[in-house]
């Protein structure tokens, strides 16, 4: 995906925003302000991709923030209010009456959902006390692009790029419904903390290590996947998956450059850049499958 000029100003309220989540102190929060603009100034070019942009100014955020998790404790927050709700979902897409290609369409669903909770957009308010609500809310209408049958065929040996902790929780749903129909699941995540994005150490008293068969990093620190430091190993599986499943819009904005194929892209629509890339308007549900 290439930058748009709305990108700009929606990434500078994400500097001032992790900066503020690290520290009170008023003149570093405004150092970090001046170091995005900086970069913004020194890096931007239209038509660039959206993401050769983002991660150098949230690098730099960090670097002057000297703060290696600003999002720590929303994060922590994320994977309580999943945890307190699992359970609900999770009867919504296991309903016990033996049909596995049923629950998998609806765990796709429910991981889309997911997505929705995000510290990192800006605008959007987690209603963390309402998680419970909006989720059934979104649960009722459904995908607006539906392409899970599509996928049916291509489980057997799935690379799954994770993206926000919290719903990692809700994506193992995922997991289990593949693992059910005879797939394979190589996870993806964070090679270091960026936004609300889930690591190795997120995952680490999940679980989840169990209900896939190997978890790899992207190896650095980046909005989505910095191809340029994505480990040999991580590209290998890309070519060699029998499909690629992209969560979330920083997963889209790197992947939708390269060619990977077939990927199916798990999103909520939470902007409009985002939205009129992929073709579908701000806040649609999302499970697209490009061959």
């Amino acid at each position: 995906m290439k930058v748009h000029p709305r990108c700009t100003y929606c990434l500078l309220s994400r500097v001032h925003a992790e900066a503020e989540l690290s520290t009170d102190d008023e003149e570093l929060i405004q150092k970090a302000v001046k170091g995005g603009l900086e970069t913004l100034n020194e890096l931007y070019t239209p038509g660039m991709p959206a993401a050769a942009l983002s991660t150098p100014m949230h690098r730099k955020a960090y670097e002057i923030l000297d703060d290696d998790d600003p999002y720590k404790e929303k994060k922590d927050l994320s994977t309580k209010a999943a945890e307190k709700i699992l359970p609900a979902i999770r009867s919504h897409v296991f309903k016990g009456d033996g049909d596995d290609v049923a629950a998998f369409k609806r765990a796709v669903l429910a991981a889309v959902i997911g997505n929705y909770f995000d510290y990192g957009v800006m605008g959007l308010k987690v209603p963390i006390e309402e998680f419970d609500q909006k989720f059934m809310e979104h649960f009722d209408l459904g995908l607006h692009i539906d392409d899970t049958d599509k996928m049916l065929d291509k489980l057997e040996n799935v690379v799954y790029l994770a993206d926000n902790c919290g719903e990692i929780l809700i994506d193992a749903l995922v997991f289990e419904a593949i693992r059910n129909l005879g797939g394979k699941i190589t996870l993806v995540v964070r090679g270091e903390p960026i936004l609300n994005d889930v690591t190795m150490e997120d995952i680490a008293d999940t679980g989840i290590d169990k209900m896939v068969d190997r978890i790899l990093t992207t190896g650095s620190r980046a909005i989505g996947v910095c191809f340029e430091d994505a480990p040999d190993q991580l590209k290998e599986v890309l070519e060699n998956a029998s499909l690629v499943i992209s969560k979330g819009m920083a997963n889209y904005e790197t992947l939708s450059e390269e060619s990977y194929r077939p990927i199916s892209y798990l999103l909520k629509i939470k902007c409009d850049p985002v939205g009129e890339d992929i073709g579908a308007p701000k806040d649609s549900s999302v499970a697209l499958l490009l061959e």
